[in-house]
Formats: structure tokens, sequence, C-alpha cells
């Protein structure tokens, strides 16, 4: 069985895991969580990066940050995981779903100034497949309108926008290190904060409302309760997971984008025959090879497909189901307009096998299979 997803293993996981150990401080903050967040700020430009125990917490350490309270909207795709969502539903808020581009399955930046009310207080852009949103606009549509933008880069761990790296051109960008992703330290995210002004705060937030972070730092004699706060911090030893990655993250990332690149040779012919669509990737993007999809007819076909893979030995597995059609989504949320590619363009998708270690007769195998089911 070639399975859809691996977890990355480089090697050195336990090794610095044990050091960790050895260190005698496998609670957060620690010198590999130090590692990982310096990673980031040198990888992105970021004013401060913040390792989290999740992306979900990330998002919803910048909803609180930006003071997300009840009856602000939020402006986000429907087509995203529900943590986007839940973020700023926790904090009372309401998100407005907008249409997504069916090239990249990113938000449809042309439809977002549409659904701004005197109510909304933040747009959500999520980066789908490490693909960045047509970020410029949005930006300017974020000025006009005096709204936060908080990026949704779970998968957008080194990937560019224009040259600017993702999580870093928003107020506040969201990375995730869960076990599906390019970089994994099991659970795991990480807060990228764009402006100097707000670090304290999210360091109060992150550290349970205390100002335990300039305490450290030898700032203060002894540090309080100075605000309210939770507890982010992800244990020592699961950052030593994540560096053992982010040491070779280049070498990751090449291996991850041969792969990608075999997959996009290998299917093309099918693309131009009309069988089957491929992933768009736009001049302006630098995407990270976090996932490989193909867009089938419809539902049935993409049904048919996933059985047929299924008896020959390859997972293959659909994405998100759109939010707007969820129990809770239709309780909670809005759609701003049509749902004119929403809804079907997920019901085409289907991700392919794609991991750190993926072997090329592998990704042949699957290909010839896709061949195999269309006659071709």
């Amino acid at each position: 069985m070639i399975g859809f997803n691996v977890a990355p293993f480089v090697g050195k996981e336990f090794t610095y895991i044990k050091e960790a150990i050895q260190a005698e401080h496998i609670c957060g903050d620690g010198m590999f969580t130090k590692r990982c967040n310096q990673w980031m700020e040198e990888h992105t430009g970021a004013a401060k990066a913040l390792l989290t125990t999740s992306c979900t917490h990330a998002t919803e350490m910048a909803a609180l940050l930006l003071d997300i309270s009840t009856g602000d909207e939020v402006i986000m795709p429907s087509y995203t995981f529900v943590s986007t969502a839940n973020a700023f539903v926790l904090r009372g808020a309401v998100p407005v779903f907008v249409d997504i581009r069916p090239d990249t399955m990113n938000l449809d930046e042309k439809l977002i100034e549409a659904a701004v009310t005197e109510r909304t207080k933040a747009i959500v852009p999520v980066h789908y497949a490490g693909v960045s949103c047509e970020m410029d606009t949005i930006m300017e549509l974020a000025e006009k309108y005096h709204l936060a933008v908080v990026e949704d880069a779970a998968q957008g761990v080194l990937s560019f926008y224009k040259g600017r790296p993702l999580g870093t051109i928003g107020d506040y960008g969201c990375f995730s290190f869960h076990e599906t992703k390019n970089f994994s330290m099991g659970e795991g995210g990480a807060l990228l904060i764009r402006d100097p002004g707000n670090v304290e705060n999210a360091e109060i937030l992150r550290e349970k409302g205390t100002n335990r972070s300039r305490f450290f730092r030898g700032q203060v004699d002894k540090y309080t309760w100075v605000n309210q706060g939770s507890s982010y911090l992800p244990s020592d030893m699961n950052a030593a997971y994540l560096w053992a990655q982010l040491e070779v993250a280049r070498e990751i990332t090449a291996d991850r984008m041969a792969s990608w690149e075999t997959y996009y040779r290998e299917l093309m012919p099918l693309e131009e025959q009309g069988v089957l669509s491929l992933p768009a990737v736009p001049e302006e993007c630098r995407h990270n090879a976090h996932m490989f999809y193909i867009k089938t007819a419809d539902l049935r076909e993409r049904t048919a497909l996933i059985a047929f893979l299924k008896e020959a030995g390859v997972q293959a597995v659909f994405h998100y189901v759109p939010l707007h059609t969820s129990p809770e989504g239709e309780r909670a949320g809005r759609f701003a307009g049509e749902d004119r590619y929403t809804t079907r363009e997920s019901e085409r998708l289907l991700r392919l096998p794609m991991y750190y270690g993926l072997k090329k007769e592998e990704i042949l195998y699957v290909a010839d299979k896709i061949k195999e089911f269309y006659g071709k």
C-alpha cells in the first residue's frame, strides 16, 4: 500500500529529544524551542516567531490579540479546515464565507470587497497547498477598510508571494507543524508577528498572561500576572523533534518538489487531453510542494477513482467539505454572494500520496494507475 502520508523523520529526532531531556528542561521555551523560533525569524524576516502547540492555537492567539469579540465579522473562504473559523467563532465572531478561485482554490480576492460591512474586523486568507493568495489586493482592501489580516499559512512554510515569505505579509501569520505538514513536531504550530509593537502582548498571552518572557530576558526582577492569557507553549521535546527537520529544511523541500514535478510531468498528458485538471501556480507564487492534487470531472468520477486506486494499493483522499455546508457553519456563519466554485471544485479535488521520502517508482506507479483508470 502506498499511503497518503508518512510523517517526516530525518534521523536526528531521537538524539535531540534525548538532549532536551538531559537539559532538564522539557517544558516550553527551552533551547530547542528557541532554535525553532530563531530559524523561523531568520527564514521569514518576521519581527517575532513564537512556536505554539498547534496552528489552531496560533490562530486563536491572533484572534485574541486583535480583540475579536461578539458580533464582529471575519472574511474567509469556506474551503478550509475548521480551525480557521473556530478561532474566531470562539470569540463570538461571525465567519463570512467568500467563494474561491477555481484555479488555486484560494479565496477570490475580487469578491472580498462586496462582503465587507461595518462589522468586518479582519480578512483571513488561506494559502491552499502552499500557493499564495493574491496578497497585494487583499492588503490594499485591508488598508482601505482598516481591517486586520491574519494569514492562515498552515500549509505555507517556505512558500513565497512575489519574494515575500507567506505568513509575514499580514498582521499575523499562522504555521502548522502537524504530522501531515512538510515539517512536523506531531502537533504544533507557530504565530508570526509582523509588527514589533505587537510582540510583547503576544508573549504575555502565550505565557498565561504573565510577563515571564521579560523576566527571563532580565527586563523585570520578577514576573507576575499582567493580562489575560493561556498556555500555548509546546513541550521542548516536541520542539526538538521539529528542530531535526528544520536543520535540513532545504533537503526536505527539494525532495518534495521533485515528487511534485514528477507527478505534474507524468499527468500533464491527461490534462492536455481534457481528462483531468492539475494544480495551478500563478507566476508570482513560489510554492513548497505541500501537496499534489488532481481534479476529476465531478464527484461521481472522483469516488470511482478513489475506489480504483484503493484496489491498486494506493491511498488517495479528498479534502475539505466546505464549512458553510456543515451544521456549525450554517449556525455560526454565512456565505456572502454566490457559491459558484467552492462546492463544485471541492467535489472534484483528489489529493495524491505526497511526503518526504516518497519514491519515484511509487509516483510513477500512481500515475500509471490513474492513466489506466482513464483508459490512456
